[in-house]
């Protein structure tokens, strides 16, 4: 079902449940976006296929991970062949295993049932605002003063050049080129291993503490890169 298609960012709504889809589309509207529905995953396919290639393709989904046809996970593997715009899970499932599972599978965030329109909408617009403003401009990354010249391999904050090791500046690369996503441990691993052979996951831990010295980010109040407990790392604000 498509509801008020205006020439404004459209957002996706794919969950089974009557009373979430009329909510989440009543404050997506009062806030200014064009609300798109659908009530399992084969409907929400349908409905982003359909709009993906229009002047007006979805921005943003928020996605039930419990739905009646397929899992959600399945959705974001569908979704993450073609497109990487956000991906919001709002999920009953609390179970710490349950949400990593979802992030692994393209997630970029997601809130847990029963929610508040308020805070869903805060986390609809930080994760448009980290994707809109991302800074991306041919070979160059930048956010808040901090530039990474792709091209060049090179890393500055406030025009002034960063020593960075190979690890670092691949993490950092990572992060800024997706900053609605929340990455893994495993995920930023992934990254790095295949040049320094690092095997375990704390190693990370141990790049982002100096990578958080050198670019001069407090870990208590962070500017640049934020830590979501449990899950991993994302870039950017708090939203």
């Amino acid at each position: 079902m498509i509801l008020n298609m205006k020439d404004k960012q459209a957002v996706l709504i794919v969950d089974d449940e009557e009373k979430i889809l009329e909510l989440v589309k009543s404050y997506l509207e009062i806030n200014g976006y064009t609300a798109l529905c659908a009530k399992n995953g084969r409907e929400g396919i349908a409905v982003f296929e359909k709009y993906q290639g229009s002047q007006n393709p979805v921005s943003l989904i928020l996605l039930d991970l419990m739905l009646p046809d397929f899992p959600g996970e399945e959705f974001c593997r569908r979704i993450r062949e073609v497109s990487d715009i956000p991906i919001i899970m709002i999920t009953a499932k609390a179970d710490e295993e349950d949400i990593i599972r979802g992030l692994k599978t393209g997630a970029d965030d997601y809130v847990t049932k029963p929610f508040s329109p308020r805070q869903l909408m805060a986390r609809v617009e930080a994760a448009l605002r980290r994707t809109g403003n991302s800074g991306e401009k041919g070979s160059c990354l930048q956010y808040g003063g901090l530039t990474v010249d792709r091209e060049r391999r090179s890393v500055s904050l406030r025009n002034e050049p960063l020593s960075l090791t190979r690890d670092e500046y691949n993490i950092l690369t990572l992060l800024m080129s997706r900053q609605a996503k929340i990455f893994t441990r495993d995920e930023i691993l992934n990254s790095i291993k295949g040049e320094d052979n690092i095997s375990f996951d704390r190693a990370v831990d141990t790049h982002i503490k100096n990578l958080r010295a050198k670019i001069g980010d407090d870990p208590k109040a962070p500017k640049y890169i934020v830590t979501v407990y449990g899950m991993g790392y994302r870039f950017g604000e708090k939203p």
